[in-house]
């Protein structure tokens, strides 16, 4: 994360030093009091889907996605009270869209981080590349959604066909973030910042996994990496947050059961009628959304 890096340290640096020094009236009036709620996320968080544009750069917000169901319990209105930067794509410091760095950037700008802000929220990794592989996590899953020929057992791995789910770890992760963190804790100080987990797609350490396509189940009896890949998240997210002593919300622990090809499923499948038909592939529906909102809600800013 180089580059402004240098810009967004130095201006901590004499942050830090001109609240020890001592600021005039008219500096201290014009220092933003921040936004109640600040949003920052991939996919998982906006969760908007337009299926005719191929705009990869549009943000597209779901009605129905988490932020826009937790900002409806908060009673919160418009850009005055929430920031939400997430959009479809992002990754912490992956590639040279709508990273964490620029996402956090364009929130600072906004005002949105100050003393009022209650909360500010990541999810973030799916998009990452870890390791040495050139491919990120969602691209290996993808590729096996649509192989079933392949599939994409241990030996994917080991053709190179997906990247190594053994390269994300809790370490690692901390690190990549743990700059946004230090300015966000500094500029909120009385935030809290929270990991939002992903949702669950699969039940931990199975073999076999499914998906909905026009309402037909597509099964996959060799997709280990895949589940692999979520319990390694689930385990990174939760022990990046220990190690910078912010929070976590283990979003798969809260749709345990609800994932893809269950009787009472929680996620879309592709133009699946029987759950949302116009919902972003493998991503949460309403009822999988709506319990992430209600969990921040009670935990964190109720």
């Amino acid at each position: 994360m180089s580059g402004n890096n240098g810009r967004w340290l130095c201006a901590a640096v004499l942050a830090v030093t001109a609240a020890m020094a001592g600021t005039s009236g008219a500096q201290a009036d014009s220092t933003p009091q921040g936004k109640e709620l600040v949003i920052l996320g991939d996919s998982f968080t906006a969760n908007g889907w337009d299926p005719l544009s191929q705009d990869t750069k549009k943000c597209q917000h779901g009605d129905t996605a988490w932020p826009a169901q937790l900002q409806a319990q908060l009673g919160l209105q418009g850009d005055d009270q929430v920031w939400n930067q997430s959009c479809p794509g992002a990754s912490i410091d992956t590639g040279n869209g709508y990273i964490l760095k620029v996402q956090a950037s364009n929130a600072d700008k906004a005002g949105a981080f100050g003393p009022k802000t209650k909360l500010v929220t990541l999810q973030f990794g799916l998009n990452d590349v870890w390791g040495d592989s050139s491919k990120s996590p969602w691209d290996s899953m993808q590729n096996c959604f649509y192989d079933p020929a392949g599939g994409c057992g241990p030996d994917a791995v080991a053709d190179g066909r997906m990247a190594d789910p053994k390269n994300v770890t809790g370490p690692e992760y901390a690190a990549r973030i743990a700059k946004i963190v230090a300015y966000v804790r500094y500029y909120a100080p009385n935030a809290r910042i929270v990991i939002v987990g992903y949702p669950e797609l699969f039940s931990p350490g199975q073999d076999a996994i499914c998906f909905d396509i026009a309402g037909v189940e597509i099964g996959q009896p060799r997709g280990r990496t895949v589940v692999d890949y979520l319990d390694r998240f689930d385990l990174a997210q939760r022990e990046a947050a220990a190690l910078l002593h912010i929070e976590y919300l283990d979003s798969r622990s809260l749709t345990r059961g609800h994932g893809l090809c269950t009787p009472d499923q929680w996620v879309n499948g592709v133009f699946d009628p029987k759950v949302n038909v116009a919902g972003l592939p493998f991503h949460p529906a309403p009822q999988g959304d709506a319990v992430i909102a209600n969990a921040l809600h009670e935990r964190y800013v109720r």
